[in-house]
C-alpha cells in the first residue's frame, strides 16, 4: 500500500465497490456519460463537487457524480421494494486519489440487492451500472 509505484487503494467501505481508471477525470467522465447516453438511460444530474468547492473558495480533490437511471427499469424495482427509492436513480462517483489515480466508484448491485431484499428477477435492472462501468474503463 506504501509502494509509491502503486496508486494506493481506497480503504474499503461496505457496499461501495471502486474501480482504478487508467483515464484522466475528464476522460472517465466523458466515457460514463457517452455510454450513458448510448443505452436511452436518462441522465438526471452531474453534480461537480470540486467545482462547487473552488467556488466558495474551497479545495478538494476532483470529485464528480453522474446519477442515472431508466424509469422503465427502476420503477419495477422501487414498486417490489419502496425503500430503494433512496438509492435510486443509481449514482457513479468519478475521483481522483491524492496520488493523482482517478477511481470511478458506485454502490454494489450486489449490495442493493440484498439491502432492499430484490427479488433475483428484477436485479438485474440494476446491474447495468457495472456493465456501464466496465464499458468506460475499458480501451
Amino acid at each position: 500500500m506504501n509502494d509509491p509505484t502503486m496508486p494506493a487503494t481506497p480503504p474499503p467501505v461496505e457496499g461501495i465497490v471502486t474501480r482504478p481508471s487508467q483515464f484522466s477525470v475528464e476522460e472517465t467522465l466523458a466515457r460514463l456519460q457517452q455510454i450513458i447516453a448510448s443505452r436511452n438511460l436518462t441522465l438526471f444530474a452531474y453534480i461537480d463537487h470540486s467545482g462547487e468547492a473552488r467556488r466558495v473558495g474551497l479545495t478538494m480533490q476532483e470529485a464528480h457524480v453522474l446519477i442515472f437511471g431508466n424509469p422503465q427499469g427502476g420503477t419495477p424495482l422501487m414498486i417490489a421494494s419502496p425503500l430503494l427509492a433512496l438509492d435510486l436513480p443509481l449514482k457513479v462517483l468519478i475521483w481522483q486519489s491524492a496520488g493523482k489515480q482517478v477511481w470511478v466508484s458506485t454502490t454494489g448491485v450486489a449490495y442493493l440487492r440484498d439491502r432492499y431484499n430484490i427479488p433475483q428477477e428484477l436485479a438485474g435492472n440494476i446491474s447495468v451500472v457495472d456493465a456501464i462501468i466496465q464499458q468506460a474503463l475499458q480501451n
